[in-house]
């Protein structure tokens, strides 16, 4: 290898982004930091053959590598695609089923694009070359360029021969400009968000968690969609600028950016990289787009909608039965959270009792029906959090005064108890001190990790090779200075993310703190009846007299801290932490639940007057 003749070629490399080339016996450089080989081949002047005659060594690549900066021609769908394929594996690694993305996900991922009309149908003929024409985009029919499509292996299925793949999508890589358009890197870019402001259930970000979460409910697998979601934030599924990961000749720039950013930094980096795109202002582009980069952290409300409209779209079947041994039934998520509220054990037998009064339990009830509307679709962990919340007011009321007077007499059952039998009586003030103090620091915790996010992409973007080697200086410098200014203010290291775990709060019975409550006993709080053991409390209050209709209404409840008891919320605080969802959605549970717990007292009808028989 001639490493001497590589020195004038001082581009970075596209894997590493190091100066470090040497070239190969075929005269190609390669990188010597990472072994990349590129196109590029060097230049030689031979005088042996013919004398002055400048001879250039000529790689055999295929004709579609002419003009590196185009890259492949790609469809919006594909994009999809390939983050849904990453957050497949990721699950996987997570511990997920196997069989998920082969035999589920990518079952239901081609049902939708037939539904969607985008794969495995026949289209309108010319569809796609509407899509081109938006942005006024070049044709080169001459070229026969490859086919770079990542859809076109779904057209070869052995279980889906019959099914005719959209010839416009599969195999117009020959037909079509290889310069896709001035708007967006994607063909049909511009299209989409068109489209996509009339249609509900055109593809986005938030959608794939709903693919992602529909898939792990078909196979009962033991993570709730609050788990996910957290997952998610925490970055061990891949979402937020998961379009990093995209092949270098997937070229994604301009309108490409609404449709895969879902953060709203995503301006900036237009700006910042894409000085020749011209780039309204941000109130302009919420105008036009209907906002820009709205979707920062994803919601549960949103993406668990999404999911029930998706299984009706797609018309699948009835759900696989959630019984009373699959880890989302609630009476086995009511343990979970338990011991992560860290509440006795005992009040395990409470929340079982419930769930079996109101029938909540029963298979038809949690099991999920597409497209029946007359059912109520189930939130399986938000369910779990309001039973535990039901029995919390049944046994202590919860009405910031009761509750410190059963305090106060189990307090002073454990002066007299002093032997521990049965463990120590459960005392709600004490466990109101701990888990606030937790609260508040993990609390803070989190708002900073959110506040310190770093939105911007690991990997630079960019569209031309040109201004490659540019915004790769530009990066590097960036991040030196960084570093330089962090030694010199003595600002902490950003921590890497956090091993997944289940549990966001763990609390441990050896701890000579006694902060863990778990083998705590409720006696001081029960009293004996007919051989059972009852609640001292007597009283219930009721969250609402009458549920709102869901579907004029958007909600069965509506929620306002000012008007409920502060224990009361700091019960659905700590929930709402630990599921990452809003306290409202809780308290709406929490209503649907006590309806059905009072039911015959509430809707109780008026005795008929018999009349007497002549």
């Amino acid at each position: 290898m001639d490493e001497e003749d590589a020195g004038d070629f001082n581009e970075r490399c596209a894997q590493c982004s190091e100066v470090n080339w040497g070239l190969t016996d075929g005269g190609r450089f390669y990188c010597r930091t990472c072994h990349n080989v590129i196109e590029r081949t060097r230049e030689v002047v031979s005088t042996d053959v013919i004398p002055n005659a400048r001879v250039q060594t000529i790689s055999k690549g295929s004709r579609s590598q002419k003009k590196t900066d185009e890259g492949w021609e790609w469809y919006v769908c594909e994009g999809f695609q390939l983050v849904l394929k990453q957050q497949a594996e990721a699950l996987e690694a997570l511990g997920v089923c196997p069989q998920m993305k082969d035999e589920v996900l990518c079952n239901f991922w081609r049902r939708y694009l037939q539904k969607s009309q985008q794969a495995y149908c026949n289209r309108p003929a010319g569809e796609t070359i509407k899509a081109l024409s938006v942005c006024d985009s070049s044709t080169d029919m001459d070229s026969e360029p490859e086919q770079h499509s990542l859809l076109h292996f779904l057209s070869v299925s052995e279980s889906d021969g019959d099914l005719q793949t959209d010839c416009s999508y599969a195999s117009s890589a020959g037909k079509v400009s290889e310069s896709t358009s001035v708007c967006s890197g994607s063909v049909d870019g511009s299209l989409y968000v068109r489209k996509n402001r009339k249609e509900k259930l055109r593809m986005s970000m938030p959608m794939t968690l709903s693919f992602c979460y529909m898939a792990l409910l078909w196979l009962k697998e033991p993570m709730t969609l609050s788990d996910l979601l957290r997952f998610v934030v925490e970055g061990h599924i891949p979402y937020f600028n998961a379009y990093q990961h995209f092949p270098e000749k997937m070229k994604l720039y301009g309108l490409d950016l609404r449709i895969f950013c879902v953060e709203l930094g995503a301006y900036h980096t237009l700006v910042k990289y894409f000085p020749v795109f011209e780039v309204p202002k941000p109130r302009q582009i919420e105008s036009v787009f209907g906002g820009f980069g709205k979707q920062s952290w994803p919601v549960y409300e949103e993406v668990y909608n999404k999911m029930v409209e998706l299984a009706a779209f797609l018309d699948l079947p009835r759900f696989p039965d959630i019984t009373d041994n699959c880890f989302l039934h609630p009476d086995v998520l009511c343990m979970k959270y338990l011991m992560e509220a860290n509440l006795p054990d005992e009040l395990h037998n409470w929340t079982c009792r419930l769930v079996k009064k109101t029938s909540i339990g029963e298979v038809d009830f949690l099991t999920l029906t597409p497209g029946n509307k007359s059912t109520r679709k189930v939130k399986y962990d938000v369910l779990a959090a309001a039973v535990i919340v039901v029995v919390l007011k049944l046994l202590f009321l919860l009405d910031d005064h009761y509750e410190w007077l059963l305090s106060d007499f189990s307090a002073e059952g454990n002066k007299n108890n002093k032997e521990g039998e049965g463990g120590p009586y459960f005392e709600f003030k004490k466990w109101y001190r701990v888990i606030k103090c937790t609260l508040d620091v993990e609390q803070k915790k989190l708002d900073e990790e959110k506040a310190k996010y770093l939105w911007k992409c690991e990997k630079p973007l960019f569209y031309s090779v040109k201004k490659k080697s540019k915004i790769l200086r530009r990066r590097q410098m960036v991040e030196n200075l960084q570093n330089q200014f962090g030694k010199l203010s003595g600002s902490v290291q950003p921590a890497g993310r956090p091993n997944p775990s289940s549990f966001l709060l763990s609390w441990s019975e050896e701890s000579t703190d006694g902060s863990c409550f778990h083998g705590h006993s409720l006696k001081g709080i029960l009293q004996e009846k007919h051989g059972l053991l009852t609640a001292i409390n007597t009283d219930y209050w009721l969250c609402t007299d009458k549920l709102c209709n869901e579907k004029l209404c958007g909600h069965l409840a509506h929620y306002r801290e000012e008007d409920f008891p502060k224990s009361y919320h700091f019960v659905l605080r700590l929930f709402s932490f630990l599921l990452r969802i809003q306290p409202s959605s809780i308290h709406e549970e929490v209503c649907a639940i006590e309806h059905k717990l009072f039911n015959k007292k509430l809707y109780k009808k008026p005795k008929r007057k018999r009349s007497l028989r002549k």
